[in-house]
């Protein structure tokens, strides 16, 4: 075992063990990359031993105010009451699965469909990597073309036909203005690749331009609303309206790919939010209150397609009783009255506060945001895509930040390309004791850099 301490003067000895036993029995210790050293959990993960609200505490019995929340699922804290209890109730009383319907199903279907204007239909699945797989495939088949655009950067789960881009080395992946493909790894198949345009976000003329070449053969366009895979960056002002505008026409199906934004940014995510109408849209963390669910919905011309049996979107454990039961509490808990609006105000007064410390500090940093997501970057330039990123943001600042934070007892991911998430749970008394603990660590930030 590693005798590197995870951080400084914080006792994380039993994670450190916890882990060692993992790695002998799981490749990597972890069951998912972003948990992974390589990830920025370095020398080792911390080790969960439960959360509750806005709290989480480690196997060393360390407490943290937790901005992690599971990498956004948690949009009402850990262990939310009713949204727990409705799944305990469904398998007690009823059981988990059926491979047939339940009423519950169209229940929740019409609370999605109520809440999101451009969604008139709507299928449920698990995760977001097949919402995203389903959205692209039945935006083939409607339209009979075969490319999408997908933009340098952007996560949209790991089927083979998406893993591509996500974090490319930039020497590697052609000009600024036209990226070429590159697979996030080995084992993705060849060939793949010439059903994608790769672009840069916020470039307007970058986007006109590959739809002027090959708008005939463009099934469609496939974006976050707000960039959330690299950091936190918000879009131009008009780059969504002028993305919805050459869409519309050119016949290219617009999706949204709101994994993480939908219901966190508004009871109708951030398309409701910046008044951006999709096509397609799909949806996932904040729909389930912690539990695995996952949505895509939109047009019915388009969705009709699935009706019918055109295109086919399985899957056994698709609308289970534990997803619907804790999608239907979680929607219920989504329409109360002013949620969004308090959660807003406690979002921005972190995300203020953090902006004023690090320029009290005269550090080289600012915070980019909307309402509970939000992330710190540290960089002179402003950046508006991945690019910027990548030439911009200062890596070792952010990994001494995150680290000086958690010995602070502050959580949120060691990666400066994940973001800060804020619930429902988080009170004015957490984002105090954060900012006191950022202003601490800023301090002696400000003495090294």
């Amino acid at each position: 075992m590693s005798d590197k301490q995870l951080v400084s003067g914080l006792n994380t000895s039993r994670s450190a063990k916890s882990f060692e036993a993992a790695c002998k029995l799981i490749p990597g210790g972890v069951n998912s990359t972003a948990r992974a050293t390589w990830a920025g959990w370095n020398p080792y993960p911390l080790f969960v031993k439960d959360g509750t609200g806005s709290r989480l505490t480690d196997v060393d019995g360390n407490e943290y105010i937790d901005y992690l929340l599971g990498l956004g699922p948690m949009i009402f804290g850990h262990r939310p009451p009713k949204v727990t209890q409705a799944v305990v109730d469904f398998i007690q009383n009823r059981g988990t699965v059926f491979a047939l319907p339940t009423e519950d199903e169209a229940r929740l279907a019409q609370k999605i469909v109520d809440a999101i204007p451009s969604v008139d239909m709507v299928r449920l699945c698990n995760t977001g990597t097949e919402a995203v797989l389903y959205a692209t495939r039945l935006a083939r088949a409607f339209t009979k073309r075969h490319k999408i655009i997908r933009f340098e950067g952007m996560y949209h789960g790991f089927s083979d036909a998406v893993y591509w881009s996500k974090h490319p080395n930039i020497s590697k992946a052609g000009p600024d203005a036209h990226p070429i493909p590159v697979p996030q790894g080995p084992g993705l198949p060849k060939g793949v690749e010439e059903n994608l345009l790769i672009l840069p976000w916020n470039d307007v003329d970058a986007l006109a331009d590959a739809i002027k070449r090959e708008g005939n053969h463009i099934a469609a366009v496939l974006t976050e609303p707000v960039m959330c895979n690299t950091g936190c960056i918000l879009p131009k002002p008009g780059y969504l309206e002028f993305m919805r505008e050459i869409t519309h026409k050119h016949g290219i199906v617009l999706i949204f790919d709101e994994v993480i934004t939908g219901f966190r940014l508004g009871l109708a995510g951030a398309q409701g939010r910046l008044g951006i109408k999709p096509d397609l849209s799909v949806f996932a963390k904040g729909i389930g209150g912690g539990f695995p669910v996952a949505a895509m919905g939109g047009r019915a011309d388009i969705m009709s397609l699935v009706a019918n049996g055109t295109v086919s979107m399985a899957g056994t454990y698709s609308a289970n009783g534990i997803a619907i039961a804790a999608a239907n509490a979680a929607m219920d808990e989504l329409n109360t009255p002013n949620l969004h609006k308090n959660l807003d105000a406690v979002s921005d007064e972190l995300r203020h506060g953090l902006e004023k410390v690090l320029k009290d500090a005269g550090l080289p940093a600012y915070v980019v945001g909307i309402g509970p997501l939000m992330q710190v970057w540290f960089a002179r330039e402003e950046i508006h895509n991945y690019r910027d990123a990548e030439r911009h943001a200062d890596q070792k600042i952010f990994d001494v930040w995150w680290r000086g934070m958690l010995a602070c007892g502050v959580l949120f991911h060691p990666g400066a390309y994940e973001n800060l998430f804020v619930s429902t749970a988080h009170t004015r008394e957490d984002i105090a004791a954060t900012l006191k603990a950022a202003k601490e660590v800023a301090a002696e930030l400000a003495r090294q850099v």
